[in-house]
């Protein structure tokens, strides 16, 4: 009886110092609503968005970041796109591994277009390295000032060596909004957390146009790998 007994202590202590798999987080956009518009003469908003998941290790160095991108689309006063339905219009989910004790920050933000050909060039250069995992050189500079969604994504887009800064090629009118989730590891494992869902209310006033936009997206937890590219 005394060697079972010490086989399930054993068998105990194993399981408890057994790894943990790993976990990824993956954001999927979820919705875009037009309650109110910007460009009221046309009676349509031209729309671009730019999304991206940055990793940090347990000393907070980012490690990681992958890129996706959705647009150029056109949306009417209370007309509600859904991102994720099947064709040339989805917005493409992305992912990236949550590193243990570490974090991951995700970060979406919405832009009006103005040049329609300089935004579709724009887009074509995001979604060519769409989920490639790249090194977030650009934000180890930044690490000392307050990172916003815009320059998430636009350090994210550098670390892939295209050559795009986002916040250089935007005027001020042209953020719509932008919005960011924190997610860290150590929380994530105590709760077992699995969902997270993120409904973004962005809202401002050009001259005399108010618009108001709701975007929703969520972001998963998975133990299953994600094909995501390296470079």
């Amino acid at each position: 009886m005394r060697y079972i007994f010490h086989y399930f202590i054993l068998l105990f202590i194993l399981s408890s110092c057994a790894r943990q798999p790993v976990l990824t987080a993956e954001l999927v956009p979820r919705s875009l609503k037009a309650t109110n518009l910007e460009e009221t003469i046309s009676r349509h908003d031209e729309l671009m968005m730019a999304y991206s998941l940055t990793s940090y290790d347990a000393q907070n160095k980012p490690v990681g970041v992958v890129n996706g991108g959705w647009g150029v689309g056109s949306l009417r006063k209370n007309q509600q796109l859904d991102l994720q339905a099947a064709g040339a219009g989805q917005a493409k989910p992305i992912g990236l591994e949550l590193p243990k004790n570490g974090r991951i920050v995700a970060s979406i933000v919405l832009i009006e277009v103005d040049d329609y050909n300089r935004a579709k060039e724009t887009m074509a250069k995001i979604q060519q390295i769409h989920n490639v995992v790249a090194i977030p050189v650009g934000l180890l500079v930044a690490a000392t000032e307050v990172l916003t969604p815009l320059k998430y994504v636009s350090a994210g887009l550098m670390a892939t060596g295209v050559g795009l800064k986002l916040v250089d090629k935007l005027d001020d009118d042209d953020l719509l909004g932008q919005s960011s989730m924190e997610l860290r590891e150590a929380d994530i494992r105590q709760k077992k957390q699995r969902f997270v869902h993120v409904p973004a209310e962005f809202t401002g006033r050009h001259m005399r146009d108010a618009f108001s936009y709701r975007l929703e997206y969520d972001i998963l937890l998975k133990t299953a790998k994600i094909q995501a590219v390296r470079q």
